[in-house]
Parts: C-alpha cells; sequence; structure tokens
C-alpha cells in the first residue's frame, strides 16, 4: 500500500494535464480514443454525452459528500477498499484488471480520488485520463510516456507500507 505523507499533498492540487472549464470542449480531443475516468461527476457526465468509459473509478461521494448524479454502472463491477490518502494494492490490482477488460467500473469504498496516479501508469498509450478538478473544471491528461514517467514520479511520493 501506498501513503501520500501530509508534506506531499500539495503536490497533487495542481492539475495533472490540461484542465478544461467545460466537457464540451474536451470531446472533439477524446474522439474514437479509449477513456478511463475517475470520479462520479465525470463518468456521469461523460454518460450523458453518450461516451461510455473503458474504465470508471467511482466512490459515491462528490467533494466528500454523496453525490447525487451517480454515474450507471457499465460492464463488471469491481468493489475496492481504499482509504484517503491512499493506493491499495486491491485498487492497483483492480486498475489493471480493468483496463485489461474493459469495460469495468470500479466501486471504491474510501476515496478514489489518487486512482489517478496508478491509472496513468497502467493505461494504455494513446489513451486518455478524465478527472475532476473540484470546483474548476475537467482535467484531461493524454496517455504518453511524458505521462507515464510524470506518474511514476508523483507515486515515488508516496510512502510504502507493507500490510
Amino acid at each position: 500500500m501506498f501513503t501520500l505523507p501530509k508534506e506531499s499533498r500539495k503536490l497533487f492540487k495542481e492539475p495533472f494535464g490540461i484542465l478544461h472549464r467545460n466537457i464540451d470542449t474536451i470531446l472533439p480531443e477524446i474522439s474514437g480514443l479509449a477513456v478511463y475516468s475517475v470520479g462520479d461527476v465525470v463518468t456521469h457526465t461523460l454518460q450523458k454525452k453518450g461516451i461510455t468509459p473503458s474504465v470508471a473509478v467511482v466512490d459515491g461521494q462528490t467533494m466528500r459528500s454523496p453525490c447525487v448524479r451517480m454515474p450507471e454502472i457499465s460492464g463488471k463491477c469491481i468493489h475496492v477498499k481504499n482509504p484517503p490518502g491512499t493506493i491499495t494494492d486491491e485498487l492497483v490490482n483492480a486498475l489493471t484488471f480493468a483496463v485489461e477488460n474493459p469495460p469495468v467500473t470500479i466501486m471504491v469504498e474510501g476515496e478514489e480520488d489518487l486512482a489517478v496516479i496508478p491509472l496513468v501508469i497502467v493505461a494504455p498509450l494513446s489513451s486518455v485520463v478524465l478527472y475532476g478538478q473540484p470546483n474548476e473544471g475537467i482535467v484531461i491528461r493524454k496517455i504518453d510516456e511524458t505521462a507515464k514517467t510524470a506518474a511514476k514520479e508523483l507515486l515515488g511520493q508516496f510512502t510504502i507500507i507493507n500490510n
């Protein structure tokens, strides 16, 4: 399990990709690509636009409150535990399985925010990861070698805890 130390949390406040205020500006960029989403509102919004993410990671919450716009479950649904401020082995294993066997919805008990990091690492090149930036919009991260290297560097900020 990876745990994010308090002193490293500031590194995760900035968008890990390009911030868009509106989903409509992203749609032309993601047309024809494998799309991976993290967050209930982003996933729900994509589905409203007719896009089913290959992998959707949700937790039933938005900004620490119950989400009133729950996305539909697509494909297989995997339930995992992932406490706030962590990336569990269970989550990483579920993401790896999901990327290899889409469509999959991963329902997280705990918090899904940090799933973006391992998802960028396991997502195939030329795909995209989308997630919500609270009160700002949607972040799109195109998956290339630069994105994978940056995600691995961010993961290096975590403390590894053996269970």
